[in-house]
This record gives C-alpha cells, structure tokens and sequence, in this order.
C-alpha cells in the first residue's frame, strides 16, 4: 500500500472528512438494494452506496468483549466535481490505533486501508477500483482493525445488492 504524505494527505482526509460529515447527516435515501442505501446530496454533488455490518465481533487479548462503538458503515463515493469515481471508505465506530492500517477481506483476497482518526481508505483510486471489483465479486466483505485502547474489530457487511447498489449511486452521479 503507498501511503499519501503531505499536502495530498492532507487533501485527503479534507475531502473524506467533508464527505463523511455529509454522509453521517444525509436524509437523502433514494434507493435500498438489500444489504445497502443509496444517497444523493446536490450540493455539491455526492452519491453513495452504504452498508451496515451484518455481524460484528469485538476481541481483547483474545476474549470477546462488549465495547461501544460508535456508526460502523462501509461506503463507496461518486463525487463528479472532485473526479472521485467509486472511492471506498470504512467508518469503524471508533478512533483507530495511531499508524494501524484496516485490513479488507473480500473472498480470501485482501486489502490493506490506511487509517485516520475513525475513517479508513485505499491508498489509491486504482486499489479503489480492485476493491469494488472484488465486492461485485463477493458475498461478504470483512474488515479486521485495532482500536486506539487495543480492541481487535472484525466487522462483517452483506455483499448481496452492493453492484445494484453502486450502479444507482454512480448513474444517479453521472
């Protein structure tokens, strides 16, 4: 994975964060799809596929715990004026270990995401274009991180209706 440095990731994270803020208060849903939603901002023009996990498990030295966790939700952005063309993002419900990355696993392949305060992302618009590949691919996508007190997450996400889904959020888009 290539890491951004600089005033690219600085970039970056400006416009996941505007993104994500945008799609943490959207009530814009225009479509459901099975596991996942669609939602449409007009200013500035957003779309975005989402799902919640199906099934989340929460570890430290090795036991299960109960932890709170903020929204966990795994996205994938069109946003026209910024050419972001099926930007993948994961929200974990919480701040992330300083300098851990995200690892996806989609049918035994896997993905490093890098990782900045609660949000995770590929490191490029080509690694984002392997991943909805693969999502199309799959049935289920798992992202395994560590939380900055120690807690190991593994949290499960439906594939099923992701390409219905991703095709109205990038058409709607376009």
């Amino acid at each position: 994975m290539k890491a951004l440095t600089g005033w690219m990731a600085g970039v970056a994270l400006a416009v996941s964060a505007s993104a994500a803020m945008a799609q943490n208060e959207s009530t814009n849903r225009v479509a459901v799809e099975t596991a996942w939603s669609v939602f449409v901002e007009d200013e500035p023009k957003e779309c975005w596929s989402v799902s919640s996990p199906t099934n989340t498990v929460n570890t430290r030295d090795g036991q299960v715990v109960s932890v709170q966790r903020g929204d966990i939700l795994l996205f994938v952005t069109f946003r026209p004026g910024a050419n972001v063309d099926g930007e993948v993002s994961f929200t974990g419900g919480y701040p992330f270990a300083d300098g851990s990355t995200v690892t996806l696993d989609i049918g035994g392949t896997s993905f490093d995401l890098f990782s900045e305060g609660e949000w995770a992302w590929p490191a490029s618009a080509s690694d984002d274009a392997q991943i909805v590949a693969a999502m199309k691919r799959g049935t289920d996508a798992s992202l395994t991180a560590r939380s900055s007190r120690g807690t190991q997450t593994k949290d499960t996400f439906s594939l099923f209706g992701f390409t219905a889904a991703m095709d109205e959020a990038q058409s709607r888009c376009n």
